[in-house]
């Protein structure tokens, strides 16, 4: 009698640090987009993860995107990524509103021994999904951003790996003073796991004291 088995995934590290990094890329711009730090009309509509998705048309912003996910794949193929933040702060104060925390575990013998390891697709895709939709359902959890922000990226690798050209080594680490904190959904490749957390401040606070 023939079985009925879930169709499973070869995932190699390329691949993998090639999903994660692409995850990057459509996580900031769907950021940027609910979090109005772009405005509304500066965001093109495209289909991505089975969902409404919406990209950048601004050519600065799509420039550092894509060669953000170019470093961030290299240095998930290495095994060397920790930690990515994107930093939404006040363009008038510098004051640091929301940190949006992706940090990754990595399977180290898949980056020291060379194997694969397997997982469907759409598996993936439906962890993906969830995150999505916790990102672009952010406005009824975080307070509304009632001022012009702009926004940063960190990145946090292994103290061996040397900083690109293109990037500048920072002490800052852009914190926030009592920050409320959100954990959202996580996705794991199998290769990597991408745990996500957003941190924002609390004005509630600041509300009681005065």
């Amino acid at each position: 009698m023939a079985s009925k088995t879930a169709a499973k995934d070869i995932i190699t590290l390329r691949g993998s640090a090639a999903i994660v990094s692409e995850f990057f890329g459509y996580a900031a711009n769907s950021i940027l987009y609910n979090r109005a730090v772009y405005p509304e009309e500066s965001f093109a509509r495209v289909k991505k993860y089975g969902l409404p998705m919406l990209l950048t048309k601004d050519e600065g912003v799509k420039s550092f995107i894509s060669n953000l996910n170019a470093q961030l794949s290299e240095w998930l193929e290495a095994g060397k990524l920790q930690r990515v933040v994107l930093v939404i702060m006040s363009m008038n104060t510098g004051e640091v509103l929301e940190r949006w925390n992706f940090s990754i575990e990595t399977d180290n013998e898949v980056v020291e021994k060379g194997v694969s390891r397997e997982k469907s697709d759409k598996e993936i895709m439906r962890e993906i999904q969830a995150i999505m939709r916790q990102i672009a359902s952010s406005i009824t959890y975080l307070p509304c951003l009632d001022e012009q922000c702009v926004f940063d990226v960190l990145a946090y690798t292994d103290t061996d790996v040397a900083v690109p050209f293109t990037w500048m080594e920072s002490s800052d680490a852009k914190l926030i003073a009592n920050p409320q904190m959100v954990k959202l959904h996580s996705f794991d490749t199998k290769i990597h796991k991408v745990n996500t957390l957003v941190s924002y401040k609390n004005d509630e606070e600041l509300d009681d004291e005065e």
